[in-house]
């Protein structure tokens, strides 16, 4: 099936002293590599290595996604983490909501291999009483209505499905279960930005992230102006910018492009 144009992958080699870091951004559920292609290019412009994978499904149709679920999402987020370790002294790691998920599942697998973990809005568990039915919906219907584009910025769009593919939801559900499990294996630091208005992910997913994990260097920053979709929202400058110094404090890499 035909990829949309807006879902192209991203990728950067890295350039300078910063090239020896690598950084693997994911995208979310029923979105597209352009949710994090902004903050790509600012860290590519800062000479690391970036890679932004789209994942089984997405960027395509939701009818497609329903043939998709979580280990072919893994997989792919795996396979370019084997890369870029190849490639880089350090790798660290970047997602967005179920992109969130899925990094701190590759954590729970990778360990030292990881040097530290951007989340923004992360998902790993839902309050919607409703989603109880999930395996049986799943079933029976194939799609509910989507809920996308949850951006306070005027005129910015994610271009994610209009329906919820539900067969990959339920899929979804059940990464949210196998990570919430191994949640203590996390150790690398960890960078989490929670919005305080999010119309998709509740609190509840982020506060669980915090107790669960067994890192030592945590900071959360609550973002004040941005809906769930922050990459491409208001506050994105100060993702970007303070995820960069998080790299920085880090790796040892130099602040600034190879340009300054």
């Amino acid at each position: 099936m035909p990829v949309q144009a807006h879902a192209e992958e991203f990728r950067s080699p890295g350039t300078g002293e910063n090239a020896a870091v690598g950084v693997l951004l994911s995208h979310g559920f029923t979105g597209s590599p352009i949710s994090m292609r902004p903050f790509g290019e600012h860290l590519a412009a800062q000479g690391y290595g970036v890679a932004i994978p789209r994942l089984p499904g997405h960027g395509t149709s939701w009818q497609e996604m329903n043939t998709t679920g979580w280990p072919d999402w893994y997989a792919v987020l795996d396979n370019e983490l084997a890369r870029l370790r190849k490639e880089h002294d350090q790798v660290f790691l970047v997602g967005l909501s179920m992109g969130g998920c899925l990094v701190l599942r590759l954590a729970e697998q990778h360990g030292a291999d990881i040097s530290g973990l951007v989340l923004i809005n992360p998902s790993v568990r839902t309050d919607d009483k409703r989603l109880v039915l999930l395996p049986v919906l799943a079933r029976l219907l194939p799609s509910f209505p989507g809920i996308s584009n949850d951006i306070k910025k005027p005129g910015a769009n994610e271009y994610a499905y209009d329906r919820m593919p539900l067969r990959a939801l339920h899929s979804l559900s059940q990464l949210w279960k196998v990570t919430r499990e191994d949640l203590a294996k996390v150790t690398q630091p960890v960078l989490l930005f929670r919005s305080t208005v999010d119309h998709v992910v509740e609190p509840s997913s982020g506060r669980t992230v915090l107790s669960s994990i067994s890192s030592r260097d945590v900071t959360e920053t609550l973002l004040e102006d941005s809906y769930h979709v922050a990459t491409l929202d208001n506050d994105a400058p100060r993702i970007f910018a303070d995820s960069a110094a998080f790299i920085e404090r880090l790796s040892g890499s130099v602040s600034g492009s190879d340009d300054a």
